[in-house]
């Protein structure tokens, strides 16, 4: 997966199902990025995290400005926390409870199949999916 010619990160304004995961990326909108993406009705961005022990308050701006920008836009975050299950740093999860915003850590496979059902269903979900090797 490629991020394309021109080297932009990836973007896609608006929400999108997440249409294909593995060797390390995603597709989305008919793009494909490698590397970990964030989700929500504004769009589809890149994520600069290898791993869910990158997350903090920093790395978390790009949700957390999405969420203050239309706070009924999103209340809930399916993360994937790459291969397998892991904890969220504590930090990370203040950030997000601060905010109002309940979520649910699981293996990015199953976290993205949970996104695209709830998005599916029109329910307020937003994703924050960091891609495995």
């Amino acid at each position: 997966m490629s991020e394309g010619a021109d080297a932009r990160p990836a973007f896609a304004p608006g929400p999108h199902a997440i249409e294909a995961y593995g060797a390390g990326g995603f597709g989305f909108a008919g793009m494909t990025h490698v590397g970990s993406i964030i989700a929500t009705p504004r769009g589809v961005r890149a994520l600069d995290v290898a791993g869910i022990d990158d997350l903090d308050e920093a790395r978390l701006a790009p949700l957390l400005a999405d969420h203050a920008a239309d706070p009924a836009a999103f209340e809930f975050v399916c993360i994937g926390a790459g291969a397998r299950m892991a904890r969220l740093p504590p930090a990370a999860g203040q950030a997000l409870r601060a905010r109002g915003l309940r979520f649910e850590v699981m293996a990015t496979g199953p976290a993205l199949r949970v996104y695209n059902i709830m998005l599916g269903e029109r329910r307020r979900v937003a994703a924050l999916l960091i891609a495995a090797p």
